[in-house]
């Protein structure tokens, strides 16, 4: 799992994705026929078909494969006479998950380590009812243990500033930072490597896109460059098959295989697109479970309303614990996804039919 343990502990945060942009060109460079960049940073590598279609038309399917790049962090927002950081939230943040955690601070003078921590008393001296209080985003702080006069000359406002966690094995699964959305990015490359081998009828255009955590921003002019006859977002979704949490809210559960979400906020999956895939999974013994998430949602719901439009589905691995520092999938979970996907634009060769 090399691939992904550097996936995860490379920095790129909404808007400031440039060094994993970097890397997965590096990995993917001899997988595809063509890299473009669009003017928001979106990486796309395009695989022309290798094989024609069973009944070919004018033009092979177009697939767009959406993997987003960017994970929540932060940008220095203000520097104090004493040297700490105060930061902005880019992407949604849990507080409870925020202190007493390592960081790192992205400057253009070289990578600082740091630890963020609470403003004001610590347990010693603190009254019970400022022990019971959870901490708000501004009353952050990042100490980079260094003179201010220091600080000041290597931080600049709007640095990048990401928490920091090692990838490990857990049990039968992987933990890490930022599998949300890693893992995608993990199956993108995984998938040319697989076309790369099998050959495929179908045009891909793999997308590596920018500012999902902000917005879904990147993958409409993503799609609006791309004109796909069909959208697959791939990522990760909530699975809280743990204790405390109602059984009807599990969204998804750890170890049941690759999700494929009927809707989310963003957008409800076209039936054909979904059938199609289930049928895939069911004659091949992936294993796979439908999912319905109430808030929240992926590149598919830009991708479907970019240009004229296109069929969408979201195919995600479940993920305990998302949008901290110990976000964990299972290993099960993870291969059936790579499966699911190969499968899928190795026999791709016509978009769905909507019924009626």
């Amino acid at each position: 799992m090399e691939l992904l343990e550097e996936l995860t502990q490379t920095p790129a945060i909404a808007g400031r994705e440039h060094r994993l942009r970097a890397l997965i060109r590096g990995r993917a460079d001899s997988l595809v026929d063509e890299w473009r960049m669009d003017a928001l940073g979106s990486l796309i590598g395009i695989r022309k078909p290798t094989r024609s279609a069973a009944s070919a038309g004018d033009r092979p399917l177009r697939v767009m494969v959406a993997c987003h790049m960017d994970q929540i962090g932060f940008l220095v927002r203000h520097i104090d006479d004493k040297g700490f950081l105060r930061i902005q939230a880019v992407g949604g943040f849990d507080t409870r998950n925020l202190f007493a955690r390592l960081a790192k601070v992205c400057t253009s003078a070289g990578d600082l380590p740091g630890v963020v921590n609470p403003t004001g008393k610590p347990v010693h001296v603190a009254s019970e009812e400022e022990k019971k209080k959870v901490p708000e985003l501004h009353e952050l702080a990042v100490d980079l243990g260094l003179p201010a006069d220091e600080v000041k000359e290597k931080v600049a406002i709007g640095d990048m500033v990401v928490l920091q966690a090692p990838f490990t094995e857990v049990g039968n699964t992987y933990v890490a930072q930022a599998l949300d959305n890693r893992i995608a990015c993990y199956l993108g490359i995984r998938a040319l490597e697989s076309l790369a081998e099998a050959g495929h009828a179908c045009e891909l255009a793999c997308a590596f896109t920018v500012q999902e955590e902000v917005g879904l921003r990147g993958a409409g002019t993503a799609a609006f460059g791309v004109a796909p006859d069909v959208g697959i977002a791939v990522d990760t979704t909530l699975c809280v098959d743990t204790p405390g949490v109602p059984e009807d809210q599990h969204i998804t559960h750890q170890g049941a295989g690759a999700t494929l979400k009927v809707m989310d906020a963003s957008a409800i999956a076209d039936p054909a697109l979904l059938e199609q895939f289930e049928s895939l999974a069911n004659e091949r013994g992936i294993a796979y479970q439908r999912s319905i998430l109430p808030r929240g949602g992926t590149d598919a719901g830009t991708m479907q309303r970019a240009g004229a439009g296109c069929p969408t589905l979201t195919m995600a691995c479940p993920t305990r614990y998302i949008h901290t520092v110990t976000e964990m999938v299972h290993r099960d979970d993870l291969e059936a996804c790579r499966q699911l996907l190969n499968a899928y634009l190795t026999t791709a060769e016509s978009a769905p039919r909507m019924a009626g």
